[in-house]
């Protein structure tokens, strides 16, 4: 069991959210902790270490890391792979331009990683997760777009997850995927917020959309766009209050 947060909005307090955020769900998982964002300029910045949100918080304060309106992070409790840095997440690309935070068990991991390994990718985790993003890089080069590349890395995936992916080269939207894990997506003004876990969005939003099995979403500042993967439709699903 681990936590994941995300956000994405027209406010500056992506990392601050997450950071909080984070703290709130820190009960799924206190081996380690990460985050992903963009800078305003759109370089990506990466940060995660071992031990409690906390002291990923005093790593964020002490590198100064700017205001930023997207970001997606994880605290983990270790099922592949101990509590290190290297497995740690977010898990990235070779490129570090995918970030992939995940709750649950990929089961086939195994087999995607060989196949990844024989197309030339270079793992640095233990995980199970770091298979995600090398394999929505394997789409992207035939892919024209991210979003069939992650609906194609999906498909892939056999076992259980909730996951939310950050692409340097979209520095406006937010990538969530569900199967037999929990994920919550809060709408806010101009902004939304991804968790693990309502308790994390009490303070933030009274307003939600709970993903599906087999849903995977799009989701900008302004609008979240979900799609069934297993039917092949489009998802009308209006926001419902949080209790």
């Amino acid at each position: 069991m681990c936590g994941i947060v995300g956000y994405v909005g027209q406010k500056k307090h992506a990392v601050e959210f997450v950071l909080s955020g984070l703290q709130a769900l820190e009960y799924r998982g206190y081996d380690s902790a990460g985050l992903a964002t963009l800078s305003t300029k759109g370089a990506p910045i990466l940060m995660k270490q071992v031990g409690r949100v906390e002291g990923l918080r005093r790593h964020v304060e002490q590198n100064l890391l700017a205001a930023t309106r997207i970001a997606i992070g994880h605290t983990r409790w270790a099922t592949h792979g101990k509590p290190t840095s290297n497995n740690a997440h977010p898990q990235a690309n070779s490129s570090q331009t995918v970030f992939v935070v995940h709750n649950g068990i990929i089961e086939n991991y195994q087999e995607l990683r060989v196949f990844l390994v024989k197309n030339g990718c270079v793992f640095e985790s233990e995980t199970d997760t770091e298979v995600i993003p090398h394999l929505i890089d394997y789409y992207l080069k035939t892919e024209d777009s991210f979003l069939k590349a992650f609906e194609k890395t999906v498909k892939d995936l056999k076992g259980a997850y909730a996951i939310a992916a950050l692409y340097a080269l979209e520095p406006n939207t937010l990538y969530v995927a569900r199967l037999s894990s929990p994920i919550v997506i809060g709408v806010g003004n101009h902004e939304h917020f991804l968790a693990s876990d309502a308790s994390a969005l009490m303070d933030k939003t009274t307003k939600v959309l709970y993903l599906d099995d087999y849903e995977i979403a799009e989701i900008t500042a302004d609008e979240t766009k979900i799609h069934n993967i297993s039917k092949a439709i489009q998802v009308e699903r209006k926001a419902e209050e949080l209790d």
